[in-house]
């Protein structure tokens, strides 16, 4: 993952269109052969992944908490409104910054008790953009 806000990149297309604005672009910059994918958010600073599931997990963590302010997390570390959302929400969003393998080690737990955890938030996040919508 990165965090940037430049936007400027050729052969930019949407990858997903969600609910409120919100969206994941699939583009693929200037001499690179490798798509990456920006979620984007109003009042939310780009965040850029290179592999798409990790970018729709992000917007599933982003909606399951009813959104987040990411600026200045590399400094501070997860956001309050992930933190505050439980351990479900935290370890889907450690997920999109390291590894299931690492979340897992961290949380003491193997591998599908975290996947369980990141099905939950993803069908959290489902049902509150199904309300939204």
């Amino acid at each position: 993952m990165s965090r940037t806000s430049d936007a400027s990149a050729s052969d930019e297309r949407v990858h997903e269109q969600y609910v409120l604005d919100v969206s994941i672009i699939r583009t693929r910059p200037e001499g690179s052969e490798k798509p990456q994918y920006r979620f984007e958010a109003p009042d939310h600073v780009p965040v850029t992944f290179s592999d798409p599931e990790m970018a729709t997990l992000y917007a599933d963590v982003y909606f399951a908490v009813n959104g987040f302010v990411e600026e200045g997390t590399g400094t501070r570390g997860i956001p309050p409104e992930v933190v505050q959302a439980g351990k479900h929400a935290m370890a889907a969003y450690l997920v999109t910054q390291m590894s299931l393998f690492w979340v897992s080690s961290f949380y003491g737990t193997e591998p599908t008790r975290i996947e369980r955890y990141i099905g939950q938030v993803r069908e959290q996040a489902a049902s509150i953009r199904a309300q939204a919508g």
